[in-house]
């Protein structure tokens, strides 16, 4: 299965935030995200193979915050509000505690913000290219470090902040450098 993109920008309907919002709770068994460019993805759902890597994912990283409390994690199920205006869900993020507190956001609506770490992993369904441009838009958007994990071909991509993409083959595990001190990820069970 791949993503469905519904090209509502160009059949003249503009979604505002707010019925973003509303169509997401109308349809909650459906993963939405929505472009820059007004475009509607509909994400299909991932194999078990993919949910199990992405609970690891998702549970190292929150094991890591949860000691270090610099930060909060969130899962595929956020959705963050772009400056671009992108409406993403990567499929773990981290957020400095300072800036949500800062922002005070509604705790029931998405974060008005770009997380300051991201990380996306492919999935069957997934495109790279898709994945990739998905990255650098999180980087274009406020993103301090990011990681797109490829299980398929063993690769990880580590995007930082005016750097050029840096690609490792088959490591073993990442370093959240300065911007999660201290947090290693093995990637055992998830590469």
């Amino acid at each position: 299965m791949i993503p469905l993109v519904l090209e509502i920008e160009t059949a003249d309907i503009h979604l505002s935030d707010e019925q973003f919002y509303r169509l997401c709770q109308v349809n909650r068994d459906l993963r939405l995200e929505r472009t820059a460019e007004g475009k509607l993805i509909v994400m299909p759902p991932t194999g078990w193979e993919t949910g199990n890597r992405n609970s690891k994912l998702n549970q190292r990283l929150g094991n890591w915050a949860d000691r270090d409390g610099s930060g909060l994690v969130f899962d595929s199920s956020t959705g963050f509000i772009l400056p671009n205006k992108a409406i993403r869900s990567p499929d773990a993020a981290w957020v400095k505690r300072d800036r949500l507190k800062a922002l005070r956001p509604d705790p029931n609506r998405f974060l008005p913000l770009c997380p300051d770490f991201a990380i996306e992993l492919r999935s069957a369904s997934d495109d790279l290219d898709t994945l990739q441009a998905k990255m650098q838009e999180y980087l274009e958007n406020g993103m301090q470090l990011g990681w797109l994990l490829n299980p398929y071909d063993q690769q990880v991509e580590i995007y930082r902040v005016g750097q050029p993409v840096e690609v490792l083959n088959s490591p073993k595990k990442l370093s959240g450098e300065t911007v999660l001190p201290g947090f290693v990820l093995q990637l055992d069970g998830i590469l």
